[in-house]
């Protein structure tokens, strides 16, 4: 008999029909619900989710025969990983494919907020535009400015690489310190937490989401920021304390904010939504056309690997 794999969201024709070869997949509709999901579950031996799916310990434990979850994704938080375990369910996920593309976001958005790009683009738009003038929605320049970067992981080291083109000394706080050698390499001072946000014109995060991170910047953090300086958070919502931004924005204490991600996507308070020194994106770290095909393909390398009865490389738990 066929292993039977669900799938909660459409990840392209190519890798569906590639894992087709090796199982039976389920490819649940777009408005499902968690009493669809834990009935499909119910007689399936694996799932491939994503990063928006809350895979809670209540639908583990009503899923006894799931044996494998493949993880679209790097972030794990939405997975509770202690009853996985607790369960011996695999669970993995798709590291490094996304570097890039989170990497080149994290730009995007710093130049967007600096220079005032889609705040200049609504204006056009709106034909409110009245021609160049001298002192007209000036921005703030980005080259040799300091970047604060906090968390210097994968994502955080390519955002720092890229510093380099813009001469910016990088600062960061990380669990972890990089090697001396590394460090080197990127231009890149280890500091504590208080002096990257205090010293940065630019504060980068990228640590993932854990318990030690939920509200990681909050409003007394927000006040050890210069008043010049800009947030830009592609991590993960929870770890900025969205009320006490929307204050900071609010008061002046900070320049202004470029989000990927939020709070309880997708909504977003109508409050940081009417600041026109914010850029909002919808969650497009690493949605490119090249990235999301490896994304994937990696997940579904996971999935392929476990039914060949070999152990999946990414492993989590």
């Amino acid at each position: 008999m066929r292993p039977r794999v669900v799938v909660t969201k459409d990840i392209g024709k190519e890798p569906l029909a590639r894992l087709a070869k090796h199982a039976e997949v389920v490819l649940l509709p777009p408005e499902w619900t968690a009493v669809e999901l834990i009935h499909h579950l119910q007689t399936s031996e694996a799932l491939l989710c994503n990063v928006t799916d809350t895979i809670d310990k209540a639908l583990l434990r009503a899923c006894p025969g799931l044996r494998m979850i493949s993880n679209y994704g790097v972030g794990i938080n939405h997975i509770d990983i202690a009853c996985a375990r607790e369960q011996q369910i695999i669970v993995t996920n798709t590291p490094g494919v996304l570097t890039e593309a989170t990497a080149d976001l994290t730009w995007a958005l710093l130049l967007d907020v600096s220079r005032r790009v889609s705040e200049g683009d609504r204006l056009v738009r709106e034909g409110k535009w009245a021609g160049w003038e001298p002192l007209f929605m000036l921005g703030r320049e980005v080259s040799g400015k300091c970047l604060g970067i906090i968390g210097m992981g994968r994502i955080g080291q390519a955002v720092a690489q890229r510093a380099k083109g813009f001469r910016m000394p990088v600062i960061y706080h990380s669990r972890r310190r990089l090697p001396e050698e590394r460090e080197k390499e990127l231009g890149a001072q280890y500091v504590d937490l208080e002096q990257c946000l205090s010293e940065a014109d630019y504060v980068s995060i990228h640590c993932p989401y854990t318990p030690e991170t939920h509200h990681l910047i909050g409003a007394a953090e927000l006040e050890r920021m210069k008043p010049t300086a800009f947030l830009v958070n592609t991590a993960r919502g929870p770890i900025v304390d969205e009320t006490a931004l929307i204050k900071a924005l609010k008061a002046g204490r900070i320049a202004g904010a470029a989000l990927d991600v939020y709070e309880d996507e997708p909504y977003v308070p109508m409050e940081l939504r009417q600041l026109e020194q914010v850029v909002l994106a919808p969650h497009l770290g690493s949605a490119t056309e090249e990235t999301r095909l490896a994304m994937a393909d990696m997940a579904v390398n996971h999935l392929i690997a476990y039914f060949q009865g070999e152990t999946p490389p990414n492993v989590v738990c």
